[in-house]
């Protein structure tokens, strides 16, 4: 049965999280970070260039990108022709040469060339939003952080978690709804469920501890549900735990 969201209990809507972040854990144990990377300076790089691209895309295009241009300092005296060339593939090429010469100079100048690990300094570096800045916080440095891209801001009102469309919003419901030791590793399994499964128009048929409201769609080799999940219409939008949801 279909849930009221905005007259749900703070304690019920609590519970209902903490159950889903039960089942994304069973379900997706392994989830995290699909941008390689080897530090936070090339997660903060990763992070920019993921700008409508997929993280596939920008995986093929950094490590010859990081193999020319290792640090800050070099992608920041490098000829803005030649780094275009080097992330052309990712789209809007020219904009994102930019965004990541500007964000290397201002962690050259500012920083000593090392990314720093605070939200508010992290939020100061040119083109650096705070969706991008929980990345690299809770990725890298292991700081509690909630990101909220596409997915996680789909999915979260889907699931009937938050009622808000402004990211810094649901991020802040989300927040309150689970212990910080468990939002990073929340966020991607999130994230990892929207780009698998729950998609944004017509999600597949999916693991019913998730179930998301809309049109269910024939899995295809590309995009499988997890193996060992529950198959049954998406129409929930906020459903009472169950014990099979419960992880």
């Amino acid at each position: 049965m279909a849930l009221n969201v905005a007259r749900e209990t703070v304690a019920a809507r609590k519970t209902r999280a903490r159950a889903i972040a039960r089942g994304l854990a069973k379900t997706y144990p392994d989830a995290w970070c699909e941008l390689d990377h080897r530090s936070p300076w090339e997660l903060i790089v990763a992070t920019i260039l993921s700008a409508q691209c997929t993280d596939k895309m920008v995986n093929q295009v950094t490590p010859a990108l990081f193999a020319e241009l290792p640090t800050p300092d070099a992608l920041a005296a490098a000829d803005p022709a030649r780094v275009e060339e080097l992330v052309r593939r990712t789209g809007f090429f020219r904009q994102k040469t930019k965004a990541i010469q500007a964000v290397a100079r201002a962690v050259v100048s500012e920083h000593r060339g090392q990314v720093p690990d605070s939200m508010e300094s992290l939020t100061a570096l040119p083109g650096v939003g705070r969706k991008t800045a929980n990345v690299v916080l809770g990725t890298a440095f292991g700081q509690p952080a909630i990101f909220v891209d596409t997915h996680v801001n789909r999915l979260s009102n889907r699931l009937g978690l938050t009622v808000e469309s402004n990211p810094d919003r649901i991020e802040r419901d989300l927040q309150g709804l689970l212990p910080p030791k468990e939002w990073t590793h929340f966020a991607h399994r999130l994230i990892h469920h929207g780009r698998r499964v729950c998609f944004g128009p017509a999600p597949l048929r999916a693991w019913t501890g998730l179930g998301c409201s809309g049109r269910a769609r024939r899995r295809s080799a590309s995009s499988p549900v997890p193996a060992g999940s529950h198959l049954r219409e998406c129409s929930v939008r906020a459903r009472e735990p169950t014990s099979e949801s419960g992880g």
